[in-house]
């Protein structure tokens, strides 16, 4: 199931994540919910985290692109119609920024499984740092930090406040074992395999999985994508692997001009 979910269907409530999920568009997986067993972050943790009015959750690529999941939007093209929300943990605050959409670009190729990815070309710039993404695999290990505005219970509501949570890399072996249509050249897996409990879930489909690089600086290694449920035992959240696409990625940005 994918984890994105729309906003108009569920109201923002007491914060919670739930790793991975977000509400379905027609053609892909539907967005997840909220990270499930996250803590809140702090104000200026995650400065790249972008919440879309869609009832997705995305990172800022650079100022002017958010980088989210295929199954999040509709198609490429020009498209007014996605609010961007940045630079707080709280929604509600009067100190967030908000900006509209001027276009979009899905993933060439996508049908719903594997490539999920998209980029979302903003009407202005948003003043906030942006978040590199892994161009190779060397970082597609460890301990993963996932982040989103989604259900902090499978099935739960979207939250108010930005939930965080630490995710363990599960090898592809493992994944396929759980998932039989894992697409492993394109997707990473990560979660408790053995005991669930932390995972991403529906509206936070197309929000960052990252970690620290040799720098000490956060690089994106993943998309929340899709899972079964929430945060089960032996089912790992399933995220879109950004080295695998990283030049893809950059030919669409020269293409959007941002």
């Amino acid at each position: 199931m994918k984890r994105s979910a729309a906003l108009g269907a569920v109201a923002l409530a007491a914060f919670s994540l739930t790793p991975g999920t977000a509400t379905a568009q027609p053609t892909g997986p539907e967005p997840g919910p909220s990270v499930v067993g996250g803590t809140r972050a702090a104000q200026g943790e995650f400065p790249f985290m972008v919440r879309l009015s869609m009832g997705c959750g995305g990172a800022l690529y650079s100022p002017t692109l958010v980088l989210t999941a295929a199954h999040c939007v509709n198609g490429s093209g020009a498209n007014t119609s996605i609010t961007a929300t940045a630079g707080v943990v709280d929604l509600q605050s009067s100190s967030a920024t908000k900006v509209k959409s001027t276009r979009v670009l899905q993933a060439p190729g996508y049908n719903g499984t594997g490539k999920d990815w998209a980029l979302i070309k903003l009407a202005q710039p948003i003043n906030q740092p942006t978040l590199k993404i892994a161009e190779t695999t060397a970082y597609n290990k460890g301990d993963f930090t996932v982040a989103g505005w989604g259900a902090a219970t499978e099935g739960g509501s979207q939250q108010r406040y930005l939930l965080k949570a630490t995710v363990p890399f599960v090898d592809d072996a493992t994944c396929k074992s759980a998932y039989s249509e894992l697409v492993a050249g394109e997707e990473i897996c990560a979660g408790k395999m053995s005991t669930g409990g932390v995972d991403t879930c529906q509206g936070d489909s197309g929000g960052p999985m990252f970690r620290k690089d040799d720098a000490g600086a956060w690089i994106q290694v993943g998309i929340v994508s899709w899972g079964e449920g929430c945060a089960r035992p032996g089912k790992p959240g399933v995220y879109t692997e950004v080295s695998t696409f990283a030049q893809n990625i950059k030919t669409a940005a020269a293409q959007l001009g941002g």
